[in-house]
């Protein structure tokens, strides 16, 4: 049989054992409510202030390039001085050029694509055709007649072949898929090459 003092020595370890498990319990219960709250605090600080690309921060590098618009008779193209984002890969900065020339003429010349034409995207092969790529909006919108298609595309191959020396032709796209043509009388199932004839010196203009 045991004694009362080994009894009272046995109830104290109980005693000191049980809250030994409880402080454990306890702990165990604090730290996963911090894991939960530190969680918690991160995605809530992500949400609010998201992680901001680095590169977007840098202000882009703009250089000079000529760019190419129509006369009032749509007989001739007329050049004219742009600022556009420096690209090091040749299809984006094609894209960029391109941008340009959708975005009409700061100097009072005669635009050669309709409002509401979009550029989807640009690739360049090998043999240095660059496809273009248009959204449905060139075939809807544009006025259509062989002198206004003709100024259409060569302002857009002029434009492209003059300011990025990969580009040696231009294929003309809409929506991904080859055409017959912009509006029925000049043919675009093959690609451009540029054509200089039709450029005439003018004062150029600044955007």
């Amino acid at each position: 049989m045991t004694t009362k003092r080994q009894r009272r020595v046995a109830a104290a370890k109980n005693r000191k054992k049980k809250k030994s498990t409880r402080i454990l319990y306890l702990l165990a219960i604090l730290g996963s409510i911090f894991i939960v709250l530190v969680i918690f605090f991160l995605i809530l600080f992500n949400a609010l202030f998201p992680a901001v690309d680095k590169d977007s921060l840098r202000k882009k590098e703009k250089y000079a390039v000529t760019i190419y618009f129509s006369d009032r008779q749509e007989r001739f193209l007329l050049p004219e001085k742009r600022y556009v984002i420096k690209e090091d890969n040749p299809a984006r900065q094609t894209e960029e050029i391109v941008k340009a020339l959708l975005n009409g003429s700061k100097a009072g010349l005669i635009n050669t694509f309709p409002d509401g034409v979009e550029v989807k995207d640009v690739n360049i092969d090998r043999g240095g055709t660059a496809s273009v790529n248009f959204n449905s909006n060139l075939k809807k919108l544009h006025p259509g007649g062989s002198a206004a298609e003709m100024i259409t595309i060569y302002s857009l191959v002029n434009s492209i072949t003059q300011n990025v020396d990969e580009v040696k032709r231009v294929k003309i796209l809409v929506e991904g898929k080859e055409t017959s043509s912009i509006k029925g009388h000049i043919s675009t199932k093959d690609h451009f090459q540029p054509n200089k004839e039709l450029i005439v010196k003018a004062q150029e203009g600044k955007s």
